[in-house]
């Protein structure tokens, strides 16, 4: 890894449930580390909301956290890299301020414009890497252009949620490949904007902010920002990616075949690859990397570690989930009696619903929380299965997988998903630090430059979760019930994409 002297680098990821930040030096020790917690906002069934200056005050906090920690690295800072929670609909006006609320990656509303899109649209699937899903940014700017044109017509430029922090720090505006394609309106294979679904969308190509990759610099830091946090002016801040790309930066998966599973507030199955290859008809995403000349598929979930965090909240142990993981691990190999369908917030690979939603089935009268615990990890694993059989159907087979996001903390979770998938996955030293430590490695290359594989490799494996015979074969007889829970289910889901 290049380096041009003792600086350090901060990492910042905008995530639904928190901002995090880590500063890291020259040989990626982390010297401290912040999380701010955010809300969401649901004003109707299926929507899914952020104000976006809630993003900025959480930056801010998260700088002072980690200035309090560490306060002469903090000093150092010569860069800082970005990532973010993707597929937000965010309006800036000619003033450079929010239109309203950021409507989020798990909201549902828009599901008659995706319709609408994907039949208007000529190759949307095989251009823009995936057909129109509801949680998109494009489909919900035409929701947008339809029930609130009022609010639309304002609308100066679209940003995506690290790029309104990344305004914030240098008054630039930009985004990267991998944010732009996952608000559905790259061209993926050409790496530049697709003007009919643009056109289609009710935008200008002009209101569309100019394309970075993820690891070239995208300003620097304003005078005010930096005198107010004790930084020096004008220091790099990178372009940076959506959360998915970032994180596979912050594991090295930036060559081809690379795979892992990130278990955050939703999941995602991610493999880069070294050319686009799309494969719509699987509704498997494939997208642009944060990174030049890569591009990534993905199975994306909507419901991952958050399913356990509502589950914890349900009982009344949302400060215990450490202790509910015990209670599941202490039930032993044997699987929950209840299945679990994790479509809380809807679903995206490999369904494409948005009006999915959660179910218990098996409930007793011996029904216990453990069992609870132990069927919501199952579920998600069982949601994992479908996303790896979406990606094989697409031609993507990987021999094995690291894991990163806060559920990867839980080796309970990892020896279920292990099993139920049939596939080792590798714990990776610091892997549970995620997007905010990918950031902080494109800050390094967007300041020193320097060739992307050299800058990102893969950490130490800490340790290897293979999968477990006894658990597979039950996994493997209960997977059929599972399939048949939704598949009768679906039609009885009430629909939650109408406006309110």
């Amino acid at each position: 890894m290049s380096s041009s002297g003792a600086g350090t680098r901060l990492g910042i990821d905008i995530g639904t449930s928190a901002v995090k930040a880590i500063l890291v030096d020259d040989a990626e020790t982390v010297l401290a580390e912040a999380e701010v917690p955010l809300e969401v906002s649901r004003p109707q069934p299926g929507w899914s909301e952020q104000d976006p200056d809630d993003w900025w005050r959480a930056v801010k906090r998260a700088f002072s956290q980690v200035r309090g920690e560490a306060p002469q690295a903090f000093g150092a800072i010569d860069a800082i890299g970005l990532s973010g929670q993707m597929h937000a609909a965010l309006g800036l006006d000619a003033d450079g301020a929010p239109v309203g609320p950021a409507m989020l990656w798990n909201d549902g509303r828009a599901t008659a414009e995706c319709a609408d899109l994907n039949e208007t649209v000529a190759e949307l699937g095989l251009k823009a890497g995936v057909p129109a899903m509801p949680g998109f940014t494009a489909p919900k700017l035409l929701w947008l252009a339809r029930h609130d044109p009022e609010r639309f017509a304002r609308i100066r430029t679209i940003v995506l949620a690290k790029d309104y922090v990344r305004m914030k720090l240098t008054g630039e505006i930009a985004t990267d490949m991998s944010d732009a394609a996952g608000a559905l309106l790259l061209d993926e294979a050409r790496r530049a904007y697709f003007p009919a679904l643009v056109e289609a969308c009710g935008l200008d190509l002009d209101q569309l902010p100019p394309l970075k990759e993820g690891s070239t610099a995208a300003g620097g830091l304003r005078r005010g920002v930096a005198t107010a946090h004790g930084l020096t002016q004008g220091i790099v801040v990178a372009t940076g990616g959506g959360d998915a790309a970032v994180g596979a930066v912050g594991i090295g998966a930036v060559g081809d075949g690379d795979a892992f599973l990130s278990l955050g507030t939703s999941a995602q199955y991610f493999v880069t690859t070294a050319a686009y290859r799309p494969y719509p008809q699987a509704l498997v995403h494939a997208f642009a990397h944060a990174v030049p000349e890569r591009w990534f598929q993905m199975a994306a979930m909507l419901n991952g570690a958050s399913a356990l965090g509502w589950l914890a909240g349900v009982v009344g142990r949302g400060d215990d989930i450490p202790g509910l993981l015990a209670a599941a691990e202490a039930r032993g190999r044997r699987p929950s009696p209840v299945t679990f369908l994790p479509y809380l917030t809807g679903e995206r690979t490999p369904h494409d619903n948005a009006d999915a939603r959660g179910v218990f089935f098996g409930l007793g009268s011996d029904t216990d929380t453990a069992d609870l615990v132990a069927a919501v990890l199952e579920g998600v694993a069982f949601s994992l299965v479908d996303a790896q059989d979406a990606l094989a159907a697409a031609g993507t087979i990987p021999a094995r997988l690291a894991a990163i996001g806060g559920g990867a903390r839980s080796r309970l979770w990892l020896e279920i998903i292990a099993s139920a998938l049939g596939r080792p996955i590798d714990i990776q030293a610091g892997a549970a630090k995620g997007p905010a430590f990918g950031a902080a490695r494109l800050a390094r290359i967007a300041r020193d430059g320097g060739s992307v594989a050299e800058s990102c490799p893969a950490p130490a494996i800490a340790a290897t979760i293979e999968p477990d015979p006894v658990r597979a074969a039950a996994y493997a007889e209960r997977l059929p019930l599972y399939r048949a829970l939704y598949r009768n289910l679906k039609p009885l889901f009430p629909p939650t994409g109408s406006p309110g």
